[in-house]
């Protein structure tokens, strides 16, 4: 198989395992939360996009990797994470924090899409080898950045919960407890 068809098997695939895990695994717990507290998680895990700076740090990445791609994406990602951090750090002034949610999920979402864009230009598929320990990056954790930022707008655009209404988690099957009659067994 050439570059480009294992790049890109292996991005969409991305998409699949984390829409499969999320989907079974961390949707049901971020609904079960209270708006702030599904927020904050999703905030915590947009906080790590410090990381993305790999794609402009020489010996990581090769020496080839198209610099109108690696330097858009890294301060991208940059940006998000410190925006992400913040909403992390004003949860106790609620204005502050909802405006810090809304532009971290935006600009996370935002530098995404843009980064496919230069990536299809710059023809990255074909030269994904140059972005050495940092391949990881496109193929495992952006689909997940993005199912973040978009459900994190799913729930900024849903209506809210009614006062005194319980939103709670369907029990998975794996976690359902055993009456006290059967555990003794």
């Amino acid at each position: 198989m050439s570059p480009e068809i294992i790049f890109s098997l292996q991005l969409v695939l991305g998409y699949v395992a984390w829409l499969l895990c999320f989907g079974v695994y961390v949707m049901p717990r971020l609904k079960a939360m209270d708006r702030v507290a599904a927020h904050r998680a999703i905030a915590t895990l947009n906080s790590f996009r410090f990381f993305g700076l790999v794609f402009i740090l020489p010996g990581v990445v090769g020496s080839h990797l198209p610099a109108s791609f690696a330097t858009f994406a890294a301060y991208g990602d940059f940006a998000t994470g410190v925006l992400a951090m913040l909403a992390l750090l004003t949860v106790k002034m609620r204005p502050l924090f909802w405006f810090f949610v809304v532009a971290f999920n935006f600009v996370g979402m935002a530098d995404i899409l843009l980064d496919y864009y230069h990536a299809i230009q710059v023809g990255l598929p074909a030269l994904a080898g140059q972005l050495g320990a940092g391949y990881v990056i496109p193929v495992i954790y952006v689909p997940l950045l993005m199912i973040t930022n978009v459900v994190a707008f799913y729930f900024l655009l849903r209506p809210k919960p009614a006062i005194g209404a319980r939103v709670t988690a369907p029990p998975h099957p794996e976690e359902r407890s055993l009456r006290p009659t059967e555990a003794a067994k």
